[in-house]
């Protein structure tokens, strides 16, 4: 099936404020990326300056010289670039470790629409095509969304998708296991108060089998508006009492609540866990989505073996069924 790329997320490897700052260390990686099979990475936008060298396009160019720099080594290390860069816009820039804006603030639009501008310019030198954002906060500092919230919500990322598609880049609303969205069927209220010529969205397995969605009827369900596909497993749930849980980001997500999850997400395999990837390849095909899947295993121990057990999976199993799909025909 053509016009599916897979990518590697390399959040796996950066556990620790200093655990992957140095360039060999990151060529190792993208190596092992390669040799697993993958064509691209995807990065993770952070604000700790020169302890994350791939946090933003500064600390890109700070390490390497320039973007352009940066993709050569890439290209030397059989890459085809950075497929994409996840953005959080709680997270703040303007000095390290500091506080973003908040989605839900119209006075903080214009912030938020300049911070994606500025890694939107920086993925499209680096061969990317999808931004793929956190659109809201969690369940338990809002509850609900009211109707009101939800046009607030639309208007910022309508305006966001509008601004990066002038560097050709594409927006995605990432959903995770404590979003807001989650309660009162936010996420797809979301959606469709957005303009979809705008704003996609990005489907990220395992956050949605933890919310207690069904990954495969959620990509089913909004197929049209899938732009990115993030592959990792899980095997607890949090349900909506849970995701209530003052400071939850904290207690449940890195603590792991009061069962003591050690850790939400798993490569993806068939090993029995909560996501049927061929089941999703299969709904994949049958809708004729183009685009990037990245796999990811945030939190793994053992992140050069976890990219490997990925690759074999993924080109053994997943890829197949996609190569075998026929091709779908266009409706009238």
């Amino acid at each position: 099936m053509s016009g599916i790329r897979w990518a590697y997320a390399l959040n796996q490897w950066d556990t620790n404020i200093d655990a992957f700052v140095r360039r060999r260390e990151h060529e190792r990686a993208f190596k092992t990326v390669s040799i697993s099979g993958f064509g691209g990475v995807e990065l993770t936008a952070a604000s700790f300056g020169a302890w994350e060298p791939l946090g933003t396009p500064q600390q890109i160019a700070d390490l390497y010289g320039s973007l352009g720099a940066f993709r050569d080594v890439l290209a030397e290390c059989r890459l085809e670039g950075v497929s994409s860069w996840t953005l959080d816009p709680f997270i703040g820039f303007d000095v390290e470790m500091g506080r973003g804006h908040d989605p839900l603030d119209a006075q903080s639009v214009p912030a938020i629409t300049a911070t994606a501008v500025w890694f939107a310019e920086a993925l499209a030198q680096l061969g990317g095509d999808v931004l793929v954002v956190r659109p809201c906060g969690s369940a338990w500092q809002t509850g609900a969304l009211r109707d009101e919230q939800i046009s607030s919500l639309a208007a910022c990322w309508n305006t966001v998708g509008a601004a990066i598609r002038e560097f050709g880049i594409t927006l995605a609303l990432h959903f995770d296991f404590l979003s807001a969205l989650r309660l009162d069927d936010g996420l797809a209220r979301l959606l469709d108060a957005t303009d979809p010529d705008l704003v996609g969205l990005a489907l990220d397995t395992a956050e949605c089998a933890i919310a207690g969605l069904d990954p495969v009827a959620l990509f089913a369900r909004h197929a049209e508006r899938v732009r990115h596909i993030q592959l990792k497993d899980a095997r607890a749930v949090v349900d909506d009492a849970e995701s209530l849980t003052p400071h939850a980001e904290q207690v449940v997500r890195t603590e792991g609540g009061a069962r003591g999850i050690e850790r939400w997400f798993y490569e993806p395999t068939d090993e029995g866990g909560l996501v049927d990837f061929e089941a999703l390849m299969r709904t994949v095909a049958r809708h004729g989505y183009r685009g990037w899947i990245v796999v990811e295993s945030d939190q793994s121990p053992h992140p050069a073996e976890s990219a490997m057990v990925s690759g074999w999976y993924v080109q053994k199993v997943l890829a197949p069924i996609l190569a075998a799909a026929p091709v779908p025909v266009p409706s009238a």
